[in-house]
């Protein structure tokens, strides 16, 4: 019997992070539920146990069934027939293993028949599922939906539609149309009320929707007639009990394949309306498309953890001139590289997470009573430090997982290009990570505003300020001359006042940040714990120094006159 969670201890590191005792004191509003919820905890300690022990179910569906089905499911895939579709054999297995486990709607609160778990626990199913099948990681990390529900639906909806979702209802969010990708702006999905029925209509094609014959969907829609931006925009729940909407067709992708990717057709499909009207694209789909991102980090992760495990045991299998491939320093280089890339992308992800769990706590603590000033301070910091984080963690930690889904099939040479081998898969479906729920460049346009206000730099000022262990105070000074390549790097920028420069320039100042933080927190990873984190923290922070030195001097030599070259 496999178990994805016992055999990955770096997941454990960062589940008992010390921010988790806040976070958990937090979530759990001093233990309330206890009263009420036998499988409620009492105290820290035995939150904590909760999270292993559930974990612990998750990893073992994920090596036992999950991962066994992974390939069947790539080669069947979902099918469609008469506007509705059949998932593959092994997706169902997949649902109804995760369903009978409880393990749907795990985050939602336990009057809606969920656990209550924070991001943190939460991310790491998340990590877990994706490694053993990205596409399954779709269908079940969609669940993330009920999270918007959570926080902008109304009581009766709340009760009617989580309750179903942790009973094992499958969710979609409905957003993209033929002509509107990534400026949701431009949705033309109409939605009309009706005074007749006391209820909304809902006309109109969507298109790229990910699991989009789920049971519950969360739909853009213009709801004001005769507009034509964000403004008029408002977000609706669809319940596919009442009809109305068919699958045209499912997309032929490249990867994921067992997540059928749907064209929607809404015919006069009864809906409701999700909080307030107007506020579907300007508040509701900014918290969902946040929530989303970090769940494609999650997913990236997942992903770089399979592509890095396929490569390193067919390393050790696989003999040439008498010898393991292993033991070839171009081989075992190329393997060092893509663990100490996994070590940095996973350490961001939590971070980031924890970042998430804390000001959404406070967010939720806030509509049941006043938040003390102190509390108020600490929710606008992790607000901003998860914003900030958000788009890094999801840009890089996608990037990072295509390369070493490139690396996993290098290490298997031609043989890797076979369909025999599940490097070939990996590949695919990594390849998505980069595009969906905002193109790596989008991150670079969310985050650019934390470099030019100097929000990075000053969380990398505080992370050079925390203490590490003496036999990495060498790197941690190499790290500082890093910094201030960054910093000058910056400032020439700014100081040039060109906005087309500072466009140009974005990615590359983006990911020098990216890789200074990720090299920070590998550090204080491998403070606490070297044998599992220290040669990662060597192999990444030569790494990141490299990118950095390759950027800076790329910026130190630039021209707005350059510009032209490559217009053209």
């Amino acid at each position: 019997m496999a178990n994805f969670y016992l055999d990955t201890p770096e997941l454990r590191h960062h589940l008992n992070h010390p921010l988790m005792k806040r976070i958990v004191e937090l979530k759990e509003r001093d233990y309330a539920d206890k009263d009420t919820y036998d499988y409620a905890p009492l105290d820290f300690e035995d939150a904590m146990d909760s999270y292993d022990k559930v974990l612990e179910i998750i990893g073992e569906i994920c090596g036992d069934i999950v991962a066994p089905n992974a390939e069947g499911v790539d080669h069947d895939g979902p099918t469609v027939a008469d506007g509705r579709v059949t998932y593959a054999p092994g997706t169902k297995e997949n649902l109804d293993a995760c369903t009978k486990a409880g393990l749907m709607g795990i985050a939602m609160p336990r009057c809606y028949g969920g656990l209550n778990f924070p991001m943190v626990p939460y991310i790491v199913a998340a990590d877990l599922v994706s490694r053993s099948d990205a596409g399954f990681g779709n269908l079940w990390g969609l669940q993330d939906c009920a999270e918007t529900l959570q926080e902008f639906a109304n009581a009766d909806q709340k009760q009617r539609y989580i309750t179903r979702v942790c009973a094992g209802d499958t969710m979609s969010m409905d957003l993209t149309e033929p002509d509107a990708g990534s400026d949701l702006q431009a949705v033309m999905l109409k939605a009309t009320y009706s005074e007749k029925d006391q209820c909304w209509y809902l006309n109109g094609v969507k298109r790229f929707i990910t699991n989009g014959d789920a049971d519950v969907h969360l739909v853009l829609a213009r709801s004001e007639e005769g507009t034509h931006d964000g403004r008029g925009l408002s977000m609706f729940i669809y319940d596919k009990r009442n009809g109305g909407v068919n699958v045209r067709r499912i997309e032929n992708k490249m990867g994921i394949k067992g997540s059928p990717t749907c064209e929607l057709v809404y015919k006069n499909a009864k809906a409701e309306l999700c909080g307030d009207r107007k506020l579907g694209l300007i508040k509701y789909v900014m918290s969902l498309m946040n929530g989303a991102r970090l769940g494609i980090a999650a997913q990236s992760v997942g992903l770089s953890q399979a592509a890095y495990l396929e490569a390193l045991a067919y390393a050790k299998d696989r003999k040439q001139f008498g010898k393991a491939i292993i033991e070839f320093p171009a081989v075992y280089e190329m393997l060092s590289l893509m663990k100490a890339k996994l070590d940095a992308s996973r350490t961001l992800l939590y971070e980031t997470a924890r970042y998430v769990d804390v000001y959404k706590a406070l967010d939720d603590i806030a509509k049941e009573r006043k938040l003390t000033p102190e509390e108020r301070a600490e929710q606008k910091l992790f607000a901003k430090l998860a914003d900030a984080y958000t788009p890094l963690a999801k840009g890089m930690g996608s990037e990072f997982a295509n390369q070493n889904a490139y690396d996993c099939i290098q290490v298997h040479g031609g043989s890797g290009f076979m369909k025999d081998y599940a490097c070939e898969r990996i590949y695919r479906d990594a390849r998505i990570t980069s595009i969906y729920e905002g193109t790596t460049q989008l991150q670079t346009v969310a985050a650019i505003r934390y470099v030019t206000n100097g929000s990075y730099l000053a969380r990398i000022k505080e992370y050079e300020a925390m203490p590490v262990a003496p036999e990495f105070e060498g790197l941690k000074n190499r790290l500082k001359d890093m910094a201030e390549k960054y910093e000058a790097a910056v400032n020439w920028i700014m100081e040039e006042k060109d906005q087309e420069l500072l466009d140009f320039a974005a990615r590359k100042l983006v990911e020098m940040a990216t890789l200074i933080i990720m090299a920070y927190l590998m550090l204080h990873d491998a403070s606490k714990n070297s044998a599992l984190f220290g040669s990662s923290a060597q192999v990444f922070l030569r790494y990141a120094e490299t990118e950095v030195d390759k950027h800076a001097l790329f910026i130190e030599r630039l021209d707005k006159d350059d510009l032209g070259y490559y217009r053209k």
